[in-house]
């Protein structure tokens, strides 16, 4: 199940998370995040209780996309303990976002 998020739940569900996260930074007009909602969504489902996966589109919180640099969308960020452990820009796919997150969860 994904999380939708925004500037003022980002601290309670992100960085106060006892898990680690998975933030998809999006937004409605984007393309490339409309190809990469589902692969976020098929993780979500498949890692539920490991990994938790969030959602936040960059027009209703610009405070957090501008906090943490998001220049491009779709970015993909995991948090844990509080902290942008690793990161990823653009498009991609299932395999290639599995092998990402599997070390920090």
């Amino acid at each position: 199940m994904e999380v939708r998020i925004n500037d003022a739940n980002f601290k309670q569900e992100v960085l106060d998370s006892n898990v680690a996260v998975l933030v998809d930074f999006w937004a409605e007009w984007c393309a490339p995040c409309r190809m990469v909602a589902p692969v976020v969504e098929e993780i979500a489902e498949e890692y539920e209780g490991r990994l938790k996966v969030c959602k936040l589109n960059v027009d209703e919180a610009p405070q957090t996309a501008s906090r943490y640099g998001i220049m491009s969308i779709p970015t993909l960020m995991i948090f844990k303990n509080g902290e942008v452990v690793d990161k990823s820009v653009g498009v991609c796919f299932k395999a290639e976002l599995e092998g990402w997150i599997q070390p920090e969860i």
